[in-house]
């Protein structure tokens, strides 16, 4: 059994068909997507070349989702990501990206913990079954990312004009060194 730890190794052969080297089979993008929805990290190698193609790939599927109508990144995203080639802010992108993320990933894992300290029915018999049931369901909601309605919009809509503003205030100190 292979150490899921460690990246899924797939390999892209000249052919460009993608081969999975710990089941020995070949994957499509969708395997690769549901792989990475397990949790489990990706590498994507040429064989050739031996050359790292794991963004790209990964690129290609959100493009894929988003083509599909699966939208997840809004409009007003795109556009400052497709500004941020442009400017000296692109340095500062990919960590203020990341670290957004993380922030997202720990405040998920916070709100699954809990769940059950803040309920007083932890003391009914079964609870503990109906306590996972609604994890599972939340966290699989979660990773669906679907794309918010009234109030969690506006609620997104000023989260982002606030991380808006803050990207504005850095690129300014940023322009002044």
């Amino acid at each position: 059994m292979a150490d899921k730890s460690a990246p899924l190794l797939i390999k892209r052969y000249a052919s460009r068909r993608l081969y999975n080297t710990e089941t020995s089979d070949y994957v499509t993008l969708e395997d690769i997507a549901a792989f990475i929805r397990q949790g489990r990290d990706v590498q994507i190698v040429d064989l050739k070349s031996g050359d790292d193609l794991t963004r790209q790939y990964l690129l290609q599927i959100i493009a894929e989702h988003e083509s599909r109508g699966e939208s997840v990144l809004p409009i007003a995203v795109l556009t400052d990501l497709v500004r941020s080639y442009t400017t000296e802010v692109q340095s500062i992108v990919p960590q203020f990206l990341a670290a957004s993320f993380e922030m997202l990933r720990e405040g998920q894992a916070k709100m699954m913990e809990n769940l059950g300290a803040m309920n007083p029915m932890a003391a009914v018999p079964g609870f503990d079954a109906i306590q996972r049931q609604q994890q599972a369901f939340l966290k699989s909601m979660m990773s669906g990312w679907s794309r918010p309605t009234g109030e969690a919009e506006s609620a997104q809509a000023a989260e982002l004009a606030e991380i808006r503003r803050q990207l504005a205030e850095l690129q300014a100190k940023l322009a002044k060194l």
